[in-house]
């Protein structure tokens, strides 16, 4: 069975420089109803005016994942890590025992796009943490891409939690398919595009779950770009 979270039901934030949608609850949007799924707990997809951005702000006990779509994300922190986060770069901030970031549209002209994933980690009170990686448009074409794993396998960036996450860039017609085993749920978020999840249709800024041992099939309708989030079973599923 899937379920559906159409990009149109979700709670969205607008503040003249940014325009949020949350698939989750997030700040001042809260649904009872979606709170997260397994380890999920955030999926924000921002959209940041040029030269605006998050002023200094603090996490802990978080795996904070940016995926950017267009545009150039920078980034700076109290760990000393400083980046401009790209398309084809995945960044994982480990917010542990604690850390202030910072992160703000670099171009002074064209917008940003990305998205902001929270994972709950394994365990509280780690040691802050930053890895960025780039895993070019090539790798991602036409199949499904391992860039985040509990054990960094396949070159894919560590996350401190069971989750496989895998990233595509689908060509119109192309099918890619993964094999969900018993006990595990996914989550597929499109980023672009529009592809038919085990049938059902998702458009950009859709998510679903599905919980079904068994393969997921993914078919892009047009070019699309998306991510999927293999994940253990928990009781927030």
């Amino acid at each position: 069975m899937i379920r559906i979270r159409r990009s149109e039901e979700r709670g969205r934030t607008r503040i003249g420089w940014l325009d949020s949608a949350h698939t989750f609850s997030f700040g001042g949007y809260q649904d009872a109803d979606h709170m997260g799924f397994s380890v999920l707990r955030v999926i924000n997809e921002d959209r940041v005016a040029p030269a605006k951005g998050f002023d200094p702000h603090s996490h802990r006990d978080m795996e904070i994942v940016s995926y950017v779509v267009s545009g150039a994300l920078a980034h700076k922190d109290s760990m000393g890590t400083g980046s401009v986060i790209r398309p084809g770069d995945l960044q994982r901030m480990t917010a542990g025992t604690g850390v202030t970031h910072s992160e703000y549209n670099e171009s002074s002209d064209q917008p940003v796009h990305f998205l902001q994933i929270w994972i709950l980690p394994e365990r509280d009170g780690a040691e802050p943490g930053y890895e960025q990686k780039q895993f070019d448009a090539a790798s991602r074409r036409n199949r499904l891409r391992l860039v985040a794993s509990r054990d960094a396998r396949d070159g894919s960036i560590t996350i401190h939690q069971d989750v496989d996450l895998y990233a595509s860039l689908l060509s119109k017609g192309e099918r890619v398919v993964h094999a969900l085993r018993p006990g595990r749920h996914a989550w597929l978020q499109v980023a672009r595009g529009e592809v038919a999840f085990n049938g059902e249709t998702l458009r950009q800024g859709d998510g679903a779950a599905v919980g079904n041992p068994g393969p997921i099939t993914i078919e892009a309708s047009v070019d699309a770009e998306f991510l999927l989030f293999d994940m253990l079973k928990s009781a927030a599923a």
